[in-house]
């Protein structure tokens, strides 16, 4: 059994060993897998697996949560909108990110420098929400994509 050290963060990075790229790999097949059936799988205890699945999680490795299709859940609105903006993108950034309507804030290279991710239940929901982010300081303009169906959406890419 090798000791899994501490992750710690190099250019953005965190380095972890086998056994946790398997741990990862286990629970992108299914999150509810048991830390037992996990530890039969990498050759730990069930406890060891415990103690691994907290430190990535402490450490934002990863996150477990349920992923569902907001489409089929009356939000009848899910887009994507790139965003221009002037100055310090990383404060644009955060400040789209404690909009509770957005679940999903990136800083990009090429013709947006922002794409954000957001579910509205209506069209006037819609509307009041690009009001909002157009009026943020330093937005330039904003260009909608707006989602018609949701074909595929998954997180197993594995670990590098």
């Amino acid at each position: 059994m090798g000791h899994m050290s501490e992750p710690h963060p190099r250019n953005g990075r965190v380095h972890l060993d086998d056994t946790s790229k398997q741990i990862i790999e286990q629970l992108q097949e299914d999150g509810r897998r048991s830390y037992a059936a996990i530890g039969k799988a990498v050759g730990l205890s069930e406890a060891a697996v415990r103690q691994r699945v907290q430190r990535l999680l402490d450490t934002g490795v990863m996150q477990i949560v349920g992923v569902t299709d907001p489409l089929m859940l009356g939000f009848s609105r899910q887009m994507m909108i790139g965003i221009k903006c002037e100055g310090d993108l990383q404060e644009v950034a955060d400040h789209l990110a404690d909009m509770a309507e957005i679940d999903y804030v990136v800083i990009t290279a090429g013709s947006f420098d922002l794409l954000v991710e957001l579910v509205a239940e209506t069209d006037d929901q819609l509307l009041e929400l690009l009001g909002r982010i157009r009026a943020v300081p330093t937005v330039v303009s904003t260009e909608s994509f707006v989602y018609l169906k949701l074909r595929k959406q998954t997180y197993s890419w594995g670990t590098r």
